[in-house]
């Protein structure tokens, strides 16, 4: 990532850290099988409670990429390529993502709505899939290569709205896989000072916060929730195996990067990080408070009070909320699970002038460095409450 970029490229970081990872090896559109192969990608052990171990379920027979998707309890949907490693590390264990099936259906419909070279247009597919169950419920994991921040192709005659394929994608997946919860999980920006890097948070509201390509969208500034009970009686589970991990959320010592700053301090060590798992409405965070979804690259800092708006700030979860909204009663349970890839920022860092955004520099190599555990926490969390269910 170029560290000259200032805040007008946001939207730019946005689409290269979300696409990251998607090269050609991993938007082929054949699975991986051989056995070899597979046991040299396995992650890392995981001790679940007894019978409580997530069981992947390969096919006798190799769907179709063009087929429905099968019936399932619960939908995971997840989105960049880290995130889809740590889900599949988590839930569907020796099936890591190149493994997934390849889900093609309906794809010429939305090929219209998606900008050339968007990984869905390169891939010529809306994502991969995979199936699991935890304790007898069957889980349908999704990862989608469709996107807010991805696809959209801006209107020429209404400025500041664009297409949105990843809300059709969102309704074909309900429609098909008929579940009675949908989770979307995956990376965010912290808003609390108090939570930290790897920290959880799980939110039953989603509010649009756009100021780009969609800033002029009817949707735009709306807050959905969902009622949901979301059990949480396998979270302090969940936590033990977090701890046994937290090794990998260690922030290096820091001191200035060269002599000429006038330090002369040892580097400073960081604070330990022990993750955790934040609901809306306990430890005071108010009921329903909403993960903020943007059209650009945006995190908390210490000056910009992102806390008082939202839990966290991500890029795509408010158009679940969209979708569930519009299907009224029809519409199934759903939650976000969002873990803290960057905490919230020091606002005292450099802004401006160009060509130094500190504040961006230092949000974008806390994504890009604790991307992979940060989404291995998040996707224990949503181990927990699915084994909960």
């Amino acid at each position: 990532m170029n560290p000259s970029m200032n805040e007008d490229d946001r939207k730019q970081i946005a689409v290269e850290l979300l696409s990251a990872g998607a090269d050609e090896e991993y938007l082929s559109p054949e699975r991986e099988t051989a056995p070899a192969a597979l046991a040299a990608a396995a992650g890392p052990s995981i001790q679940f409670p007894d019978g409580l171990d997530p069981r992947p379920r390969e096919f006798n027979e190799e769907p179709s990429p063009t087929d429905a998707l099968p019936k399932a309890d619960v939908v995971v949907v997840t989105w960049t390529v880290a995130e889809h490693r740590a889900l599949a590390d988590v839930l569907t264990p020796g099936f890591p993502p190149t493994s997934w099936y390849r889900y093609t259906r309906n794809y010429a419909q939305y090929h219209s709505k998606i900008r050339p070279g968007a990984p869905a247009d390169k891939g010529k597919r809306l994502g991969t899939y995979f199936v699991t169950e935890i304790d007898r419920k069957t889980v349908l994991c999704i990862k989608s290569e469709l996107h807010l921040n991805q696809d959209s192709i801006q209107s020429k005659t209404h400025p500041g709205t664009a297409t949105l394929p990843v809300k059709d994608f969102f309704r074909q997946i309900i429609g098909e896989a008929s579940p009675g919860s949908v989770l979307t999980v995956g990376t965010s920006g912290g808003t609390f000072e108090s939570h930290g890097l790897g920290d959880v948070v799980v939110t039953r509201s989603a509010k649009f916060r756009l100021n780009d390509e969609f800033k002029n969208e009817l949707f735009n500034g709306r807050q959905y929730n969902s009622n949901w009970k979301i059990p949480d009686d396998h979270v302090d589970d969940a936590l033990k195996i977090m701890q046994g991990f937290s090794k990998n959320l260690i922030e290096p010592a820091f001191a200035p990067p060269t002599k000429r700053y006038k330090f002369k301090g040892k580097p400073i060590p960081p604070a330990k990080n022990t993750p955790q798992i934040h609901f809306d409405g306990r430890n005071g965070i108010p009921e329903f408070h909403p993960i903020l979804t943007t059209d650009f690259f945006e995190y908390g800092t210490s000056a910009n009070h992102l806390d008082k708006e939202g839990i966290a700030v991500e890029m795509g979860d408010a158009v679940l909320g969209l979708v569930a909204e519009e299907m009224g009663g029809q519409a199934p349970n759903w939650a976000v699970v969002r873990n803290l890839s960057d905490p919230v920022i020091n606002a005292d860092l450099q802004t401006s002038p160009r060509p130094i955004n500190m504040q961006t520099h230092w949000a974008v190599w806390y994504y890009e460095t604790y991307g992979y555990w940060t989404s291995f926490m998040g996707a224990l969390a949503t181990w927990a409450i699915i084994a909960g269910l």
